[in-house]
């Protein structure tokens, strides 16, 4: 059996079984972050991502915008689960004939973007690789009763993203701002019920949602927010590296955030019961049964 055969979920969902974590782990695998006691007010959460010349950035990207988003997609996971970044840790693979001129900007990239945050860079390493390779491990900090997971999307729940979506590979994708505000914003004036970043596509995200709440949902057409850039509606369900906020809440926390007339946040569906899977209604209002797909590594 090769992984190409299984897949990237499968592969995950095979590593999940033979994982085991101790007491002091309150999330392993499954979410945006990794959930760990801390203190007695306060979890921590630890991320972390890869990033891959030819599947995450081209050899033609400035490197300074590669260095930005290195460091940006990990923040958008703590944003996804409302928490501060706080530290990291840079590894970093490049052939021999890489110029310092290059790694000189990538490194300055992740420094000014780091520095934004207040993230402190304490350490890393780096190797020989046959192309360039970047990988970001973060910490950050929650406080409990803010914790935003995948898993407490509830029937009736009302589905927001935070922004447009589709065409980002174009150039959005290098230069996006982590939503990391508008979590904050959130946790600190809504019940919100479930989170994540749309990184792989919004069904596909959606879908994860879905798998660890037990839940259904439909989405509608006419209300999703699709980019200039986007080419149509398929671009903006599947496409990913949006790195929008896709979040749940209660149709009450709904009408409270609808009558602050904040024009950041848009409804696109609701979460029904699992049995009707995901649906997508169209604007001649007919409801059609779709998967949620996405970008996967196999």
């Amino acid at each position: 059996m090769l992984i190409k055969n299984i897949g990237e979920f499968g592969l995950i969902n095979r590593i999940k079984k033979l994982i085991k974590t101790d007491a002091s782990v309150v999330k392993g695998p499954g979410d945006d972050c990794a959930v760990i006691k801390f203190s007695k007010d306060k979890y921590m959460l630890f991320t972390s991502d890869m990033l891959v010349e030819g599947v995450d950035f081209t050899g033609k990207d400035r490197p300074y915008l590669v260095g930005r988003k290195a460091i940006a997609v990990s923040v958008s996971d703590i944003a996804a689960c409302a928490g501060l970044p706080r530290y990291c840790l840079v590894s970093v693979g490049m052939p021999g004939n890489t110029s310092v001129d290059f790694i000189d900007k990538l490194i300055k990239g992740m420094f000014h973007f780091a520095e934004k945050y207040g993230i402190n860079i304490v350490g890393g390493d780096i190797s020989r690789a046959r192309q360039l390779t970047i990988d970001v491990s973060m910490l950050g900090i929650v406080e409990k009763k803010n914790l935003a997971l995948r898993s407490g999307a509830k029937i009736g729940d009302i589905i927001f993203v935070t922004g447009k979506l589709g065409g980002s590979i174009l150039g959005k994708h290098l230069r996006f701002t982590p939503r990391l505000k508008e979590a904050r914003f959130l946790v600190k004036n809504f019940r919100v019920n479930s989170m994540i970043d749309i990184s792989d596509g919004l069904t596909q995200d959606l879908g994860h949602i879905l798998e660890e709440s037990s839940a259904g949902a439909i989405i509608y057409e006419d209300l999703i927010p699709i980019s200039k850039q986007a080419r149509n509606l398929h671009d903006a369900l599947y496409m990913g590296e949006d790195f929008e906020l896709l979040f749940t809440v209660s149709t009450y926390e709904a009408k409270k955030l609808y009558r602050k007339k904040l024009t950041g946040f848009k409804p696109i569906g609701e979460i029904v019961d699992k049995k009707y899977g995901l649906r997508l209604v169209d604007k001649r209002g007919k409801e059609k049964l779709i998967k949620p797909k996405g970008f996967r590594h196999f």
